[in-house]
């Protein structure tokens, strides 16, 4: 059986020491980060810059995701895995999204938004179907190739979102949209009567958790924690709305 790229599942008592450093990782997320911040320099100085701390925060979730024993632990548990695929389409995703330099944020993005929200629905139903989630678990090309597909959906997803040009009432809609597929999914894996993903099998017992049981708990966290970014950012956005006049231009949308 060929490993995982996070490694082979580890026991509890090894957890602690399974980082993932990975030299060629190490170098992207460490280059990629430093030129995001270092892009931000010549809208504030670094350190009363908003979006350079925005774009920090999105790459120190990176590194814990993909570097620390969290990496090896995904090997194990599907509910881990789910949890690390929330954190990067509902936390990283928006904090990158965000923490773009302005002259990279298109303002026609808010334009694409039915088509982000298309495409990241159907990537995101695709890599936790049982037969692409296996080989994405078997061959780390399939693997990176669902980490960036997931992460890059959801940033074009996040930016026509949030654009200053998108029309209110279709971001609230993409966004409950995105709660509503979210959920569906959970649903799916939680409700499912027997294990769905064969890489899980036999690995949970040490963690306390039957297959079915780690499976169920992968549902609850894609149907229930992962709805709430989306519901905070349409309550912030309506709270946003409210709080300021509306223009002429907004008025005939």
């Amino acid at each position: 059986m060929v490993e995982p790229y996070c490694g082979a599942a580890p026991l509890p008592a090894e957890l602690i020491s399974r980082w993932n450093f990975d030299p060629a990782l190490l170098a992207v997320l460490g280059g990629a980060g430093l030129l995001h911040i270092w892009a931000l320099r010549d809208e504030a100085p670094l350190g009363q810059n908003r979006r350079a701390v925005l774009a920090a925060t999105g790459w120190a979730l990176l590194v814990i995701l993909l570097v620390s024993p969290l990496c090896a632990l995904t090997s194990a548990l599907f509910s881990v895995r789910v949890a690390h695929h929330v954190v990067l389409v509902a936390g990283v995703a928006p904090l990158l999204a965000l923490s773009l330099p302005r002259r990279l944020r298109a303002a026609w993005i808010g334009r694409t938004m039915g088509a982000a929200f298309i495409i990241h629905t159907i990537l995101l139903w695709f890599w936790h179907a049982p037969a692409p989630y296996a080989a994405a678990l078997a061959d780390p090309r399939i693997f990176w190739a669902m980490e960036l597909s997931l992460l890059g959906s959801a940033m074009l997803l996040w930016m026509a979102v949030l654009s200053p040009f998108a029309r209110i009432g279709a971001t609230l809609a993409i966004l409950l949209g995105s709660v509503v597929q979210m959920g569906l999914l959970g649903a799916v894996i939680t409700f499912a009567r027997a294990p769905l993903y064969a890489a899980h099998l036999g690995v949970t017992a040490p963690w306390g958790l039957s297959a079915l049981q780690d499976q169920q708990l992968a549902g609850l966290i894609m149907w229930v924690p992962a709805s709430i970014p989306y519901l905070a950012a349409a309550l912030a956005l309506v709270a946003s709305r409210l709080g300021r006049p509306v223009t002429a231009d907004e008025s005939v949308r």
